[in-house]
C-alpha cells in the first residue's frame, strides 16, 4: 500500500509514547493514500483508495485543520482528497451492534486504509487480558478479510524500554504476534524516529 511502510490489506498498529506524532502519522498516510502522492515525501503509494478514519480523540474542526495542512503540504486542496470521516460520537467494538455499523460502513465506502484513532477509546476490555484482546483482534482480522481494506490503528506504547517497538506495546503480547505491519514512533532529545 506504502511502500516500506504498509502492505496492502494489511492490519497493524502505529503505536508510539505520548506526544511521539502518532496522529499527525496516520493523516500523513491518509493523505498520501487518498491522494496517490508519496507519504512523507518519500515512500510511494502502490493501492491508492479513498480513506475511512475515525479519530475518536479530535474534534471535527481540529480534524479538518490537520488534514487541511498535510494536504497543502501534498499540493493539494483538502477537497481534492478522497478521506471521508466517521463523525460517530463512539465506536466501541467490543460491542456487536457498533462491530455491525463499522463492517456496513466499510462495505458501503470501499476504503483502501482504515484508520482507528486510537485503540484505547475503541473498547473497554482489559488489554493486557490475551483472551478479550484476541477477540477483538480476530474482529479486525475478519474485517479484512472480509472486505480487502487495510487497517491502521493507533495505539500507545509501554512507559518501559522494550527490546523491539513490537514488543514495546502496550498490552497483551497478543497485539504484537496479530500485526501484519507495524509503523513505531520514538521521540527522543527533540527529534522523532520512525521504524516500520
Amino acid at each position: 500500500l506504502i511502500e516500506r511502510l504498509w502492505s496492502k490489506q494489511a492490519v497493524g498498529f502505529v503505536c508510539g509514547p505520548p506526544k511521539s506524532w502518532k496522529t499527525w502519522t496516520v493523516l500523513e498516510m491518509a493523505v498520501a493514500v487518498a491522494s496517490a502522492t508519496p507519504c512523507l515525501g518519500v515512500f510511494p503509494v502502490h493501492g491508492p483508495g479513498p480513506v475511512l478514519l475515525f479519530a475518536a480523540e479530535e474534534s471535527l474542526l481540529g480534524l479538518r485543520l490537520r488534514l487541511a495542512a498535510l494536504a497543502a503540504n501534498h499540493g493539494l486542496a483538502l477537497e481534492a482528497v478522497d478521506i471521508r470521516i466517521i463523525q460517530a460520537d463512539s465506536l466501541r467494538l467490543d460491542r456487536p451492534a457498533d462491530r455491525d455499523k463499522l463492517a456496513a460502513t466499510v462495505d458501503a465506502h470501499r476504503p483502501a486504509l482504515l484508520i482507528l484513532d486510537p485503540l484505547v477509546r475503541l473498547h473497554a476490555l482489559d488489554e493486557n487480558q490475551a483472551g478479550p484482546m484476541a477477540e477483538l483482534l480476530g474482529y479486525f482480522r475478519t474485517l479484512q478479510r472480509n472486505t480487502g481494506v487495510a487497517i491502521a490503528i493507533v495505539h500507545h506504547s509501554r512507559k518501559s524500554p522494550a527490546r523491539s517497538a513490537g514488543h514495546g506495546l502496550r498490552g497483551s503480547s497478543d497485539l504484537y504476534a496479530f500485526v501484519d505491519s507495524l509503523v513505531a514512533l520514538e521521540r527522543r532529545r527533540g527529534r522523532v524516529t520512525l521504524s516500520a
